[in-house]
């Protein structure tokens, strides 16, 4: 078998056996396919797509270039949940202590922030002396003990996503669904889940620009998940505008802690509960060993009920300080965010005239907090973690001409001409709103 074959293959639109994909990714990871046919095959599965077999064969193959989280041993049922990525997404910071102190165990293999998108970790590592490196005895430690854990990537997981991500950066083809799709799941089945709740995120702060798009990648990943034994539902949510009033680390992590306290934005509450509510039914299946079937109002209604009452307790604040104090950080950020850093430079974005906010781009609004210092422009770079956005009006609502309409924090404020630049352009003001988009479109099981 060559690689040369392999690419003749697929560039010629057939399709790929189980074994031929495998033989790739072992060649990927053994080092034995050049960084030339590596490419070659990349693009020729850009341009000619994956059959739904083939699909799941290269995620298989994937998972099995590094090892997985043997949670055999560890009582309960584990279920993690996973964005696609957005700006101002905050919610598994809020899900992971949620769903932990309601019994789910929550083993969180998380990621960092790129280009205008967010990173729950960048987040996370806001907290001083926090450890997102986990070695994989220390995650199965935490699962046991603590009920969950938020770490990130290590050398175990999918050693070979590492090497197509890298590539499928430089080469334009990280638009390809299965590639996308088989990335993303060989990740998430490592874990040693049970189940998993995917937010595919649609709108132009998202990487799937449109419902269409969003709809074929949450198919092909609750396909793959189900196909591989993990009990798999996709919601696909909004990411027109940011999520919450906070784009930028320190800033979003104070925003989770008053969400935690009870007091959150209407539509970081409704996707956050949503999200939740699926879970938790999806760990009551599991538990009962039952088909898990189309949610009722009142069913998440419920669950909501649930969630809500643990989180007016206290419960979930306290399960939050628990987990970071099991991963070296300061539990007290959590009990006062005022020690979490703060910029040394604030600058108010008002209104040009009176009139209806029409627009709020979150595209825009998360390249600003980028050029803030909240982002990184390329794999590995620096961040400011007290840089970024506070939204003080969201699209639809009224203003005034000279009212604040957001705040831009940073430590350099050489950053903010270019930041305020790009956030202005996602700003239009007039005399009638948009049409409203619903925060969730659809759920895919």
């Amino acid at each position: 078998m060559r690689i040369y074959d392999l690419i003749a293959k697929k560039r010629d639109g057939q399709e790929l056996s189980e074994a031929e994909t495998g033989f790739f990714i072992e060649s990927v990871t053994s080092g034995s396919c050049t960084l030339a046919q590596t490419s070659a095959l990349l693009m020729a599965i850009y341009l000619k797509g994956m059959s739904e077999a083939e699909t799941t064969d290269l995620t298989k193959a994937m998972l099995a270039s590094g090892k997985s989280l043997d949670t055999s041993a560890i009582p309960g049922v584990k279920i993690d949940k996973h964005s696609t990525g957005g700006v101002g997404d905050k919610t598994s910071i809020i899900l992971a202590p949620l769903l932990s102190v309601m019994g789910v165990r929550v083993p969180m293999v998380a990621g960092r922030g790129l280009g205008h998108t967010g990173g729950t970790l960048d987040k996370m590592e806001t907290i001083e002396g926090f450890n997102a490196s986990l070695k994989p005895e220390e995650m199965l430690a935490q699962l046991k003990d603590v009920g969950g854990f938020i770490a990130g990537q290590t050398e175990f997981i999918a050693p070979a996503d590492r090497i197509l991500y890298a590539l499928r950066d430089s080469t334009a083809t990280v638009g390809s669904i299965p590639l996308i799709a088989s990335s993303i799941m060989s990740k998430k089945l490592v874990e040693g889940l049970d189940g998993l709740v995917l937010d595919v995120k649609t709108g132009s702060g998202a990487f799937m620009k449109t419902l269409d798009d969003a709809r074929a990648l949450a198919r092909a990943m609750v396909r793959i998940g189900n196909s591989m034994g993990v009990k798999t539902v996709a919601v696909i949510t909004d990411m027109d505008q940011p999520l919450g009033r906070t784009v930028g680390n320190a800033l979003e992590l104070k925003e989770c802690l008053s969400a935690l306290r009870g007091r959150w934005a209407d539509d970081l509450k409704e996707v956050t509960l949503t999200l939740a509510a699926l879970a938790l039914q999806m760990n009551d299946a599991l538990a009962e060993e039952a088909e898990l079937g189309a949610m009722s109002d009142f069913g998440r209604r419920t669950y909501v009920h649930e969630a809500m009452e643990f989180m007016e307790k206290g419960d979930v604040l306290k399960k939050f300080a628990e987990m970071v104090d099991a991963q070296g950080g300061d539990p007290e950020i959590v009990f006062n965010p005022t020690r979490l850093p703060t910029a040394s430079h604030v600058h108010e974005i008002k209104a040009g005239s009176s009139g209806v906010l029409r627009r709020l781009d979150a595209q825009a609004a998360g390249t600003a907090a980028m050029l803030l210092g909240a982002g990184r422009r390329m794999p590995g770079g620096e961040i400011d973690p007290a840089a970024g956005l506070i939204i003080n009006k969201r699209a639809g609502q009224s203003v005034h001409e000279g009212e604040t309409i957001a705040l831009m924090h940073t430590s350099d404020e050489a950053l903010v001409k270019d930041a305020e630049e790009a956030l202005m352009e996602g700003i239009s003001i007039e005399e009638r709103a948009a049409a409203s988009r619903p925060l969730i479109h659809e759920v895919i099981m």
